[in-house]
């Protein structure tokens, strides 16, 4: 089953051609982080502008290095939700046309899904159940991967998302948009114990996280010694950062591993890249047994592979959408 997925929730337009859910054909992303770095962050009413030029286009070559016609396709899938509501409303009206000109089924796919799903692209022989960490600038969440399409979330952060944080500190330190990758780079090397930055708890919710408290805490850091003329050793703070977002997030994820007991751990979303968590969950799972999944770096950002993949077990499981399709900025990943 050859599927043309879709994927424009925030400012990455991806078009792709997966088969049978597990094999990428082609996949395309055109990426706006240089119009947004202006800014430093998205705008979405660019975002959405851009969407609609590159769209089409890109559609048409994700077919075209899949060596494949319109012809060849036999369903349309598209990210419905979550995400920024003027953005996935192009993708979603463009899937919908498609679909409609094509003759051919709508799926609509929950956008964490598909980076759940990601995993699926990597690992061929990774099936539910599982448990998953979604960590991503807009999501942080561990999800109960029951089956390919029946998921609940287990914990999540009560205010920012860890990507979020890792962007707003890039961007007081001057060192890019997103933030991110910069960051990784940056504490390579550096002393993760110079700083102390502060660890959130949740008191009689073990598995929900907050991050507002260490982006306060970092960004109080960062200004004062500005304001002071002290220097600040980059690699040791971007090292001790790291470490706090990692000590928030793998503890939680392993403990909710354990409750389950299904002896798998997976992780996705556009922080799943970030080397430290990488070696913290590694070593964690080497610890407890557990089989640890992770995603190739390419497929950690938003792409439109996934979408296709988790498009697959969708449709499989009758989800499909009628004209009447809408889009969410929101949407609780259980619902699909």
């Amino acid at each position: 089953m050859n599927i043309l997925a879709i994927e424009s929730s925030c400012d990455d337009t991806a078009a792709a051609v997966v088969k049978d859910g597990r094999t990428v054909l082609s996949s395309c992303v055109s990426s706006q982080i240089e119009m947004h770095t202006i800014y430093g962050g998205v705008v979405p009413e660019l975002a959405s502008r851009k969407h609609i030029e590159a769209i089409s286009g890109l559609a048409d070559k994700a077919l075209a290095d899949a060596e494949l016609s319109r012809a060849d396709l036999d369903a349309v899938a598209v990210t419905y939700a979550p995400g920024l509501i003027g953005a996935v409303l192009v993708g979603v009206n463009f899937a919908k046309g498609a679909a409609m000109a094509l003759d051919l089924p709508l799926i609509p796919v929950h956008h964490v899904r598909g980076h759940i799903a990601a995993n699926y692209i990597t690992h061929p022989d990774l099936e539910p159940p599982f448990v998953c960490l979604c960590v991503s600038g807009g999501t942080t969440a561990i999800v109960d991967v029951r089956s390919y399409t029946e998921m609940e979330i287990m914990g999540s952060t009560r205010d920012d998302a860890a990507g979020e944080c890792f962007d707003k500190v890039a961007r007081v330190l001057g060192i890019g948009y997103p933030g991110g990758a910069p960051m990784d780079r940056l504490a390579q090397g550096g002393d993760d114990l110079r700083y102390e930055l502060p660890l959130a708890h949740v008191t009689g919710h073990e598995l929900d996280m907050s991050f507002s408290g260490l982006k306060t805490a970092s960004l109080n850091l960062i200004h004062n010694a500005q304001q002071k003329g002290e220097p600040l050793d980059l690699p040791s703070f971007a090292a001790s950062f790291g470490r706090a977002v990692s000590q928030s997030l793998v503890p939680r994820a392993m403990a909710a591993a354990k409750a389950k007991g299904y002896g798998k751990v997976a992780v996705a979303g556009g922080v799943a890249a970030n080397s430290r968590i990488r070696a913290d969950l590694q070593a964690a799972c080497a610890q407890s047994g557990d089989q640890l999944y992770l995603p190739e770096l390419r497929y950690c950002g938003d792409n439109a592979a996934m979408v296709g993949c988790q498009g697959y077990y969708e449709w499989q499981a009758g989800h499909t959408a009628g004209w009447e399709l809408n889009a969410y900025a929101t949407r609780d990943i259980s619902l699909g």
